[in-house]
């Protein structure tokens, strides 16, 4: 058992077996005998043992109250107990097992029986510490190792939305607007308790994190439509409309060819696909209407909207926060879902702040007319 000298506590109410116990085990451990249930209990502030040899029979608490009350402890809980009793009926046996003990032993024991149970079961112990050690250390470097991997993936994922935004005409972090703009609002809707039915199973931080993919697809855009400084003709808003078919494409084949079910890259598809779709059917490119929409789609169209309308784009000058607090709410029931834009209303002005606080944003007044909302939305 190496160089070290474990510590066995033994509890019996019989001094006779106290002192044959200590006897036979003093050459090998550190014994500690103890002569009632309380006693143990006592002890454990002072010592903790590395095994419990534990009497069942014994005035006031008994083995089985004793063992009840170590198990219930997480100081003590993982400390092996061997029963010892004159008693040799299967129901005893099995009781104390079922109570967490690891063995059992009939008195009077014998002192090479004693002595081999005593040393497997430190053996058995001190083999479980270690297991436990070698896998805490395992999951620290996988949890290195998946870091690591997250990391270059959010990297590779910040490149390719920054090129999107990029060959938008934006340099103003939109990705990272919308995708605190997302988690307020959806956090403002959990907490009022809107559409739970939904979201209990959603992983709100795999959600916020596909966002920035809602706009992939305008990697496939030609630039001569991206960045017009006018309003699109009818053609080019077609072409337009093309990115969300292309960026679910992207998705899908990352999807595929990443062998499995992906929940990260599930959100960022429907997120994709559903963002343009609104409240009344009139959106693209299904024409969805209502709780046909998917309700990520349904969130991400307002903070889509909201930080198109406060950006500065090829073809319009940013708009103050409070007048695009006001067109999201004329497109209550007609663009968006009316109970979502009463999810924004709570948080606006957390929006408004965010959106001032940018250095390179300036406040400018003016109106949208209502039909502006797809040509800024894009």
């Amino acid at each position: 058992m190496g160089d070290k000298r474990y510590r066995i506590a033994m509890v019996d109410d019989n001094a006779a077996n106290l002192t044959i116990g200590r006897t036979i085990l003093k050459g090998y451990y550190e014994v500690f005998p103890v002569p009632s249930g309380e006693r143990l209990f006592e002890l454990l502030a002072k010592v903790l043992p590395d095994l419990i040899l534990l009497d069942i029979m014994m005035p006031g608490m008994d083995g089985y109250e004793a063992i009840r009350r170590l198990k219930a402890d997480r100081r003590y809980e993982s400390i092996p107990v061997i029963f010892l009793s004159a008693q040799s009926d299967e129901s005893s046996e099995l009781r104390g097992l079922a109570m967490g003990a690891v063995d059992y032993i009939t008195k009077p024991f014998s002192a090479p029986l004693l002595l081999k149970r005593v040393e497997n079961h430190l053996l058995i112990s001190q083999q479980r510490v270690k297991l436990q050690g070698y896998n805490a250390d395992l999951k620290r470097e996988v949890s290195r190792k998946t870091s690591q991997l997250v990391g270059m993936q959010d990297a590779m994922l910040s490149a390719i939305t920054e090129m999107v935004e990029f060959r938008d005409g934006d340099t103003g972090g939109h990705i990272d607007r919308t995708q605190l703009y997302l988690k307020w609002l959806i956090d403002e809707m959990v907490a009022q308790g809107i559409y739970s039915e939904l979201t209990r199973e959603w992983d709100v931080d795999l959600l916020v994190a596909s966002a920035p993919l809602h706009d992939a697809g305008k990697i496939a855009i030609s630039d001569a439509i991206l960045r017009k400084p006018g309003k699109l003709t009818e053609e080019e808003f077609e072409a337009m409309k093309e990115h969300v078919d292309f960026g679910v494409e992207i998705i899908e084949r990352i999807e595929s060819r990443s062998g499995h079910y992906n929940h990260f890259l599930n959100f960022a598809k429907v997120i994709a696909a559903s963002h343009h779709e609104k409240y009344d059917g009139s959106g693209y490119p299904w024409g969805l209407a209502g709780d046909e929409i998917p309700l990520e789609g349904r969130l991400m169209a307002i903070v889509d909207v909201y930080d198109a309308l406060i950006s500065k784009r090829p073809y319009k000058e940013p708009f103050a926060p409070e007048v695009a607090e006001r067109i999201i709410n004329e497109g209550s029931g007609g663009h968006f879902d009316p109970k979502l834009v009463g999810v924004f209303n709570a948080v606006a002005g957390k929006f408004a702040s965010l959106s001032r606080g940018d250095k390179e944003r300036v406040s400018v007044g003016g109106e949208l007319r209502r039909g502006g909302l797809v040509a800024v939305a894009g």
